[in-house]
């Protein structure tokens, strides 16, 4: 059955570690004919939720105007939503929290999403995997609220350079994360 995907990078340096994840994603997503949408959230410019509570009153997602209203129509078409980032000092990128942060706008305003599956996808300069415990938790909260079928976690430890990820197995693993959807 071919879903609507919608990937989410979290990434300001384009053809980094990351975004490579999310490409090897999206490459095996689409081979399994699925239709697939990335969004760079590090080229964007999302403040951070203001909690005025006033979330789609104004016929927008965010009454304060910036790129999340440009997302949020893509969250809504979404069935499967796959966050593809990597580790800034133990947690996400605040380019994509703060996209992150106001997906509240469709709790507050009361909107139901078809996103019923999600991926994580992330990567560290660190060996240690207790980095990525922030991060997978605060997904593993999100997924569990919104009642969201967890269909992967990828964390690969020991990437810093752009392109060091390629002399790992994470892009076939991620390809086929992709492809199995």
């Amino acid at each position: 059955m071919k879903k609507n995907v919608l990937v989410i990078t979290g990434s300001p340096r384009k053809g980094g570690n990351s975004d490579l994840m999310a490409d090897a994603f999206i490459e095996g997503a689409k081979s399994a004919g699925h239709i697939v949408t990335k969004w760079c959230s590090g080229e964007k410019n999302i403040e951070g939720c203001r909690a005025c509570e006033t979330c789609f009153s104004t016929g927008k997602a965010c009454s304060f105007d910036d790129d999340f209203n440009q997302l949020a129509p893509l969250i809504e078409k979404a069935e499967v939503l796959v966050l593809a980032t990597p580790v800034y000092w133990f947690s996400y990128p605040a380019q994509i929290k703060a996209a992150i942060d106001k997906m509240y706008s469709f709790y507050m305003g009361k909107r139901s999403l078809k996103i019923k599956e999600s991926v994580l996808l992330t990567c560290a300069e660190m060996d240690d995997m207790s980095v990525f415990d922030g991060m997978k938790t605060t997904y593993d909260h999100i997924r569990s609220f919104l009642q969201w079928e967890n269909r992967g976690y990828l964390a690969v430890p020991s990437v810093h350079a752009a392109g060091d990820i390629i002399g790992t197995t994470a892009l076939h693993k991620a390809r086929a994360l992709g492809s199995e959807l």
